[in-house]
């Protein structure tokens, strides 16, 4: 890997707040908690801090880019915890314990979760299993054949992170399609949602189906095909709604 390649993964922000929610389909209400953090003063009853726990880069200016591409991928997991139904401030703590048991800077956007992350998150589990922060941690995994394995809701969005020889994650498919095969790759187009077949960027045409060409002509053109494009314009008409 390049200074380059790791500069563009770890360090730049490519996205806004409101462009990564939409890549890791989640609320950037929600997405914006897990980047900047919050304090929440309920009445009558103590302060409620959440720290960051996505990578975010100080924006240069409204409506800049803030969210690195490894932020991406934390946010990508952390989406996976959310549609699981466990709620993220009582598996915070487990989280906090899952990146000192692995050992690593962005634990979450490690091929390490994958392998190793189940296993600890269990572990954690059993020893706090009499708080509300155990238990929320066992509903991450499922025990079979002998092994600790996240469970299905989890696996499903870790089987579209794809890791570089540094173990670290370099593509992503985005979970918002069923059956278009988008991905965001930090070294093409700058980390804007492509369609994998051609590389195009999905904006680009989006454009000139706003501009009034067919969904025909657009998957002659691009070569993608026509139910990938039908489930983009789902998708983004979900965004827009």
């Amino acid at each position: 890997m390049t200074a380059k390649e790791s500069r563009f993964r770890f360090e730049i922000p490519l996205y806004t707040i409101a462009e990564a929610a939409r890549i890791v389909d989640v609320p950037a209400s929600t997405l914006t908690t897990w980047a900047r953090g919050y304090v929440r003063r309920p009445p009558n009853r103590p302060e409620v801090v959440g720290d960051p726990i996505v990578t975010y880069v100080e924006p240069e200016g409204p409506r800049r880019p803030s969210i690195p591409f490894v932020g991406i991928t934390e946010a990508t997991v952390l989406a996976a915890v959310r549609r699981s139904g466990v709620p993220m401030q009582r598996i915070r703590p487990a989280l906090e314990a899952l990146e000192e048991g692995l050992g690593l800077e962005h634990a979450l956007a490690s091929r390490s979760l994958y392998t190793d992350g189940a296993e600890l998150l269990y572990d954690f589990g059993e020893a706090h299993s009499d708080r509300r922060e155990g238990r929320a941690a066992l509903g991450l995994v499922v025990v079979r054949s002998g092994q600790r394995v996240f469970t299905e809701a989890i696996q499903e969005y870790l089987r579209r992170i794809e890791y570089g020889p540094d173990g670290y994650a370099n593509l992503i498919h985005v979970p918002a399609y069923r059956e278009a095969e988008v991905v965001v790759d930090p070294t093409r187009s700058f980390g804007a949602p492509i369609f994998e077949r051609g590389g195009s960027r999905v904006d680009d045409v989006l454009q000139r189906f706003w501009a009034g060409e067919s969904l025909d002509e657009l998957s002659d053109d691009y070569g993608v095909p026509l139910n990938h494009l039908e489930d983009v314009l789902r998708v983004t008409s979900r965004w827009a709604a």
